[in-house]
């Protein structure tokens, strides 16, 4: 994601040479299943044939298959502090850091801020993603075209298994899908969840589908696309697009993702316009810019919903946005600088983890203070890390958006 302007230029252009040759299509979406049959009644003679009785189908508020939203006002209430699904309650507390440039993850134990095992993974991993049962945290090697699985529980690594072009990986909120964000093959590719294998491919227009969250009924979802600075409106259940638009910004660079307690807007950090886009994802209408900071990157929810931590890479700081103010209301420096990217929020929500992109290290800031707790070196290039566990009924992927 973190490419120069020629780089950028040069795959441009060969992803673009690679998508006139065609894009693949999914299998046929699976007909709906019958809930039920009538025994026709013979008709008389004069009488006309009965006709079948259709099932009604089941109403429902959201996706078909997703568990009920706890409460509609904040769409984070399971994420409370120390409230673990009995599914990852024994897993041990860890900090698992993708280094993109070592083609490592390396493990830090939060208690006592230390490295304390780095794992060999594919080629250029760029994200360590919370499968949606909890169970497995999946690294994407993005040019590996590989996703390395590691069980949390021991921490140890699994086969490899392959898939083309595994940028950042996402979850349905049914769990039915898993949804590769295939970056320089322009796709968004739905897969089984456990064994990956491709369900539907859906390709895309613009340039660099990268992250992306989902609405508050879980029927569509937001994603960014970094090389075109678009955005893009995914319809769930029907694995396709159905809105596109382009930022107004000249050189737009759209980052991570996330929607609002209330689910009524979304947020889309800009690292080249230094803040925070905000829409109304059901109109998806043009969005308004709230500057934070040069480099805004990443996006995080504090626990009680009340803020969301915003890191601004190029100018090492964070932003506090408060959203029941409707502003942002602090700004945290880390001392000597930094390049902080991306993380999560720790079980207890008062600590932040962030990796630093250019600087080969995580930082660890207290949410209270914003003051910095620990500076720790890892490998090359560290990029997409995962706080685990963390509160939650389920994940939706990236490095753990947890509802």
């Amino acid at each position: 994601m973190h490419r120069n302007l020629t780089q950028r230029a040069l795959i441009a252009g060969a992803v673009l040479a690679a998508a006139l040759l065609g894009c693949g299509t999914g299998p046929e979406r699976q007909a709906k299943e019958t809930l039920g049959t009538v025994e026709p009644v013979k008709p008389a003679k004069s009488a006309k044939p009965a006709q079948p009785v259709k099932p009604a189908e089941p109403k429902t508020d959201g996706l078909p298959g997703m568990p009920p939203v706890l409460d509609k006002t904040d769409i984070y209430a399971a994420d409370r502090p120390g409230k673990l699904s009995p599914v990852v309650k024994d897993f041990p507390s860890r900090v698992y850091v993708p280094n993109t440039n070592s083609n490592t993850v390396s493990v830090i134990d939060p208690k006592t801020y230390e490295v304390i095992e780095t794992i060999p993974v594919g080629v250029q991993p760029q994200h360590v993603v919370p499968s949606w049962d909890l169970k497995t945290l999946w690294v994407n090697n993005n040019r590996g075209h590989t996703l390395t699985p590691i069980d949390p529980k021991t921490g140890k690594a699994g086969n490899p298994v392959d898939v083309h072009d595994p940028y950042n990986l996402y979850f349905t909120p049914n769990g039915k899908y898993a949804i590769v964000m295939a970056s320089l093959d322009r796709e968004l590719v739905f897969r089984d969840p456990h064994t990956m294998k491709t369900v539907k491919t859906e390709p895309v227009s613009c340039y660099g589908v990268n992250h992306a969250d989902f609405s508050l009924d879980g029927r569509y979802f937001i994603v960014s696309c970094e090389f075109s600075g678009e955005l893009l409106k995914v319809d769930t259940e029907r694995m396709k697009v159905v809105g596109q638009q382009k930022l107004p910004f000249e050189g737009a660079m759209p980052q991570d993702v996330k929607i609002s307690p209330d689910g009524k807007t979304f947020y889309v950090a800009d690292m080249m316009a230094h803040g925070v886009w905000v829409l109304n994802g059901d109109r998806f209408d043009e969005p308004k810019l709230l500057p934070t900071g040069k480099g805004c990157h990443g996006l995080y929810i504090s626990r009680d919903s009340r803020e969301m931590y915003i890191s601004n890479r190029g100018e090492g700081t964070i932003s506090v946005f408060d959203f029941t103010q409707d502003k942002l209301t602090k700004k945290w420096h880390l001392p000597d600088g930094g390049s902080p990217d991306m993380g999560g929020v720790s079980i207890d929500g008062k600590v932040l983890w962030l990796s630093g992109r250019y600087d080969s290290e995580v930082y660890a800031i207290d949410t209270r203070t914003g003051v910095q707790l620990a500076r720790i070196p890892v490998g090359s290039g560290p990029h997409g890390l995962a706080v685990y566990p963390q509160p939650g009924r389920y994940s939706l992927g990236h490095t753990g958006i947890f509802r």
